[in-house]
């Protein structure tokens, strides 16, 4: 008897997976001597440490992390491809898992003869398979080579003939590791629309990705894998903007130098702040309340600089940016060398979100970037729009077509 929507189908419990390091060509005998002799000694390393999770029927999945963050190790003790070291693995229902390129496939048959593979390993019988080849050959859509062994295609008629089959074999559970990264265009958009069909039918899905605009729109909650530990789980939204922000900050370097006069002086940004509409300074802003980018410019010159003041998302993405001398204002002179400036947004139009306002200095023409100050702020409120900004729109029915 099949489980109903809303059973747990995975429950991951304290789930650790440890590797032995392996740094030459001697710790590479010593430990395979060590796993004849099954022996866990030698220096080791954990993938992954103390894992919890539970995945609904009919939620969505998403896994995120940098490169080497345990999530491939993850999918595969969850597929069973990996025995964990530590903890306990509960699975309730059919599997299907496209995890590594090609894998469950013979390289030596044909893409028909492994279509007859794996759905002999997924349990149908023949009837049942010959049943779904059509199906299949034409999900995969990869023309005559289809009686050509599989070791002749390439990655992305190997992507689409796995994905066809997962599609014909309709597992309760499916795995997929980056398989939207690969493939053209138009199957992409093919694969997108089975799995919002399958997941609208009560499917489960684990989708792991550095695409957070597949995880945002694929996924109903997200976890972030850090150097093997669950740093952050829950809504798709709030862990695609944290692991986002930690991107941005790990990989953020100095983006501007200062340039140095011979003199040791230097124009810059001597202070920035964020404000409401009443001069109070604050970093948090409600949606639609008005934000104020406030701030001093030092010019040893005496001479009123240019200013950039910019919008950005915390991870980068730019959002606005406005130059005082393309829009005809000149930073007013408060005391000798210092210049004041000030760039108010009435009814602040962003998503919620955190976000930074970057103050630029640059020369009186405008032509030499000296200085780069920023300040972090928050957007609160409720929504599910995507984007950056929420412009004015409305529905209608519309009055169709001409023709």
């Amino acid at each position: 008897m099949s489980a109903a929507r809303g059973d747990v189908l995975v429950r991951l419990q304290g789930i650790g997976k440890d590797y032995p390091k392996v740094a030459s060509g001697g710790d590479r005998l010593r430990t395979l001597a060590a796993l004849l002799a099954r022996r866990n000694d030698g220096p080791r390393f954990q993938a992954l440490d103390g894992i919890d999770l539970e995945v609904r029927r009919g939620e969505s999945l998403g896994l995120v992390g940098e490169n080497g963050a345990g999530k491939s190790t993850l999918l595969k003790v969850i597929a069973g491809i990996v025995r964990p070291s530590r903890g306990t693995v509960g699975i309730d229902g059919r599997i299907g898992a496209l995890i590594e390129l090609g894998s469950g496939f013979h390289p030596e048959y044909t893409g028909r003869e492994n279509i007859d593979l794996a759905s002999a390993l997924a349990g149908l019988s023949r009837r049942e398979t010959r049943g779904k080849v059509d199906e299949i050959i034409a999900f995969a859509d990869i023309g005559s080579h289809i009686d050509e062994p599989i070791k002749h295609y390439s990655s992305g008629m190997v992507v689409r003939l796995g994905f066809a089959v997962a599609t014909a074999l309709r597992p309760d559970i499916l795995i997929t590791d980056e398989i939207l990264a690969v493939g053209d265009e138009s199957f992409q958009k093919k694969c997108i629309a089975w799995l919002e069909r399958y997941l609208s039918d009560g499917g489960t899905l684990l989708l792991c990705s550095h695409s957070m605009f597949h995880i945002q729109t694929l996924c109903s909650k997200a976890l972030w894998i850090h150097h093997g530990q669950a740093r952050m789980q829950g809504d798709r939204f709030d862990v695609t903007r944290e692991y986002l922000a930690y991107h941005e900050e790990k990989t953020r370097t100095e983006r501007v130098a200062r340039v140095v006069a011979p003199d040791g002086r230097v124009p810059r940004i001597a202070e920035l702040w964020t404000e409401r509409a009443d001069g109070t300074r604050a970093d948090v802003f409600a949606k639609g309340e008005t934000l104020v980018v406030q701030g001093l410019a030092f010019e040893p010159d005496d001479q009123a600089p240019v200013v950039l003041v910019g919008l950005v998302r915390i991870d980068g993405t730019p959002v606005f940016g406005a130059l005082t001398n393309e829009d005809g204002f000149v930073p007013a002179r408060i005391e000798p060398t210092r210049f004041g400036f000030a760039l108010r947004f009435e009814g602040l139009p962003l998503l919620p979100g955190r976000y930074r306002a970057r103050g630029h200095v640059l020369d009186a023409q405008g032509l030499r970037l000296f200085d780069t100050v920023e300040r972090e702020f928050t957007v609160t409120g409720q929504t599910r729009d995507f984007g950056l900004v929420e412009l004015p729109h409305a529905w209608s029915a519309g009055r169709g077509s001409d023709a």
